[in-house]
């Protein structure tokens, strides 16, 4: 027997567009050493290794991989998850789903087509980063950083899109990655646009950063003086990211569509 794997897109109601990661279906635990074997060989941002926990009904262990590392916290890959859960029906539709992650217990309910996610919030301390503006090419009018990310707001949306950034002192900055961000330019249908660069983690860019719109929401919730908002990450990809911001917690939505199913045939590989 193989083990079922999925490639859903996220954060999107479109296939081929927001952002893509790999969701793998396990029945017991697997080796740390294997998982990562699997996303290196899937090469999305993400990829998502979900296992039924012994403790209650509609609860499961999630760890996430990049190509390279295992990360404390996506948003794209928890999304996708879920996606997956209501729509093989292992979760009944409407009936939240818990995952037990290395950032706690985090829940999600919804139906195969959208999924609302509770996060812890993680906001940003203000902060000077040496470096910064050398690796984006343009001056930051605001900097801080999270336990993750640094965060780096532009004075435009414009701005935020036109930054080509130098990944090798991206990296030597150290964390997972930063978030720039701006205000979204008048008439847009979303309040901020961002854009995510993580290559320390093997992701020089990524398509659409759910973890990072937990920095994001108490950012412009401070900033907008408001607690329900809605992102756009600018990547080549592009997607849209509800925000609603709810005490220390962040409350994410946002579309998922599968675009691929398929068995896992090379499973019990030697490292």
């Amino acid at each position: 027997m193989g083990v079922p794997i999925y490639v859903v897109d996220a954060f999107t109601g479109e296939a081929f567009s927001g952002n893509p990661a790999a969701v793998v279906l396990l029945e017991e635990p697997r080796e740390e050493w294997w998982m990562q074997k699997i996303a290196a060989e899937m090469k999305h941002a993400e990829t998502a290794f979900v296992t039924p926990a012994v403790e209650a009904p509609n609860s499961f262990a999630l760890r996430w991989f990049t190509p390279s590392v295992e990360v404390d916290l996506c948003g794209h890959a928890t999304l996708t998850t879920a996606h997956v859960l209501y729509e093989v029906g292992r979760v009944p539709s409407g009936v939240a789903v818990a995952f037990e992650t290395l950032s706690g217990v985090l829940s999600c309910r919804g139906c195969p087509g959208e999924i609302e996610m509770d996060f812890p919030a993680e906001p940003a301390v203000e902060e000077e980063i040496p470096g910064l503006e050398e690796a984006l090419g343009v001056e930051p009018c605001w900097t801080g950083r999270n336990r993750m990310d640094i965060l780096a707001q532009l004075q435009s949306e414009e701005s935020v899109r036109r930054v080509e950034p130098d990944f090798a002192q991206i990296e030597a900055l150290g964390g997972r990655g930063v978030i720039l961000s701006a205000e979204a330019a008048p008439g847009m249908p979303y309040d901020f646009v961002s854009r995510f660069f993580a290559p320390a983690a093997g992701v020089p860019e990524d398509d659409v950063t759910g973890s990072a719109h937990c920095c994001l929401g108490p950012f412009w919730a401070s900033k907008l003086g408001r607690v329900e908002l809605v992102g756009y990450q600018a990547s080549r990809r592009g997607g849209i990211v509800k925000v609603q911001l709810r005490d220390d917690r962040v409350e994410l939505g946002g579309r998922a569509v599968t675009v691929l199913e398929g068995v896992l045939r090379c499973y019990t590989s030697s490292r």
